[in-house]
């Protein structure tokens, strides 16, 4: 039955595409390009290429860009100007793939869902080189166009061809304000504007505007965060304490010191694993509100002993690393847990150049069970729970248009098992971390209170620590944070993606 689903689905995909050629050599015969035949640029250049089959790899596959961009960028032989421009093209396009859709519907004069999914990811490359890159839109029109040829065919081609030039007519402040416009015909949905001016799913906006508003900040500052989450972030390394410094990595040309976390450097740009501390596990790739969490579990005060963490949901092994590099300069010990063994895998790679004793175990296992398992045999937990990754949009825009509010909901169960079981697991006196990277509220504040009036059902009671002073102990600088014990970072803010940390205290 699937293979007949998807036989199906090529038979419609291949009905639909043929009648989106055909209607673009209708359209083709009125809008021809003004080049002879000859002089047509008949394909494109790597990197554009390679821009577009990590859109298409994306949009068939349910992969991540970061995942499938570098070894693609290896893979085809590029480095340097191009690999670079690659990178910005592929990002940049996935960050703004809803203002652009709204800019093609309009250049195109029919619905985006319209378009076959091929000749509308080739749109989308060309709209962004004419209107978010620093490209001359004769170029970007060209060479997008040559494109279109190589992997779509002529006839969409031509289409691609009318559509581009008709945007590449009006500079992006005309678009800014038609697409508004568009989208709030008669000024009474602002959210719907924002949304797609600002290349977000109205639910998301709304989430972020409550979560702004829920966290002491005001709703004025959602236009800044939805701009912060379309802007590339710079390549953030942590040096893992005892394994290497924040020296040996800024050591690079123009590498600096990161926004709050001690054991954090940015870099300008460039291959991370290029660094052999990088290659040696010594360091990693790490952002720095993420960092920090880890830090301020590892600062938190206890009551009694300080010898057995656990991270409850370590994969990939960024805080898990981090944690136990802490743990064996305190002569403690790490257990990592992750449900996913590949995943398990990843921490195992991260924990390669942590010294032995500070890792007890990297196990398989399902997070919910340990507290049953393990009653009160830690000193220390991460939660670091699965989440709609709404706080790291700038890393991973593709997620934003995966999520859907039903997503929160089954999140949000398994989140409250999570913590649950964790503060199960924790022995009297010792500490949880309660970590995501998604400001959305029914993921952080919700969560937390449910799990605690939980807890305290069954006999676990529990007191709130002030992670605001703890955060603040161990961040390089001044940290810009309401008067709450709870802490929630925002990209537009402090520079980190928006991770959510909740620091709690078994009592009894």
């Amino acid at each position: 039955d699937r293979g007949g689903a998807r036989d199906g689905g090529r038979a419609a995909g291949r009905d639909a595409q043929g009648r989106q050629r055909g209607a673009a050599r209708s359209e083709g015969r009125t809008t021809r390009s003004a080049a002879a035949p000859g002089q047509r640029r008949r394909g494109t250049d790597p990197a554009r290429r390679v821009a577009f089959d990590v859109l298409r790899t994306v949009a068939e596959g349910d992969a991540y860009a970061n995942l499938v961009l570098p070894p693609l960028l290896r893979e085809r032989g590029l480095t340097g100007r191009d690999a670079g421009f690659a990178t910005e093209l592929t990002y940049g396009t996935l960050r703004l793939r809803g203002r652009y859709d709204a800019v093609v519907e309009l250049a195109a004069a029919r619905p985006a869902a319209r378009i076959d999914g091929p000749v509308l990811d080739v749109l989308r490359l060309g709209v962004h080189q004419v209107l978010g890159m620093r490209v001359p839109a004769h170029a970007a029109v060209s060479e997008t166009v040559g494109l279109a040829r190589e992997v779509t065919g002529a006839g969409p081609a031509q289409f691609v061809n009318a559509v581009l030039r008709a945007v590449a007519r009006e500079p992006w402040d005309v678009w800014e304000q038609r697409i508004g416009d568009a989208a709030d015909p008669d000024g009474s949905d602002p959210v719907a504007r924002l949304a797609t001016v600002g290349s977000h799913p109205v639910w998301v906006v709304r989430a972020l505007r409550e979560a702004l508003v829920g966290n002491d900040r005001g709703v004025d500052e959602i236009a800044a965060l939805l701009d912060a989450d379309n802007a590339a972030p710079l390549v953030t390394l942590v040096a893992r304490p005892g394994l290497a410094t924040v020296e040996e990595l800024g050591a690079t040309a123009d590498a600096a010191a990161g926004p709050l976390s001690p054991t954090a450097v940015v870099l300008p740009g460039g291959d991370p694993a290029s660094l052999p501390a990088v290659r040696e596990a010594r360091a990693g790739v790490q952002d720095d509100g993420s960092q920090l969490v880890a830090l301020a579990l590892g600062a938190a005060p206890l009551d009694g002993p300080d010898e057995r963490w656990l991270d409850l949901c370590a994969g990939p092994g960024g805080k898990a690393a981090l944690l136990a590099a802490l743990a064996s300069s305190r002569g403690a010990r790490l257990v990592a847990n992750e449900v996913q063994p590949h995943r398990a895998r990843l921490v195992r790679q991260s924990l390669h150049a942590v010294p032995a004793d500070a890792v007890e175990e990297v196990r398989t296992g399902d997070g919910r069970t340990v507290g049953t398992d393990e009653p009160a045999s830690y000193d220390r937990v991460m939660v670091d729970a699965p989440c709609t990754g709404l706080g790291a949009l700038r890393r991973r825009p593709e997620s934003r248009w995966r999520r859907t509010p039903a997503d929160v909901a089954t999140l949000g169960t398994l989140q409250r098992e999570l913590l649950g079981s964790a503060l199960r697991a924790v022995r009297v006196g010792g500490v949880v971390a309660y970590v995501t990277c998604s400001p959305h509220l029914a993921e952080t504040r919700l969560v937390v209170k449910d799990a605690l009036r939980a807890a305290a059902k069954s006999g676990v009671d529990v007191e709130t620590l002030d992670a605001a002073a703890v955060v603040r102990d161990v961040a390089r600088r001044d940290v810009d944070l309401p008067d709450r014990t709870d802490v929630q970072l925002w990209p537009h803010v402090h520079g980190t993606d928006a991770m959510h940390l909740t620091l709690l205290r078994r009592t009894s």
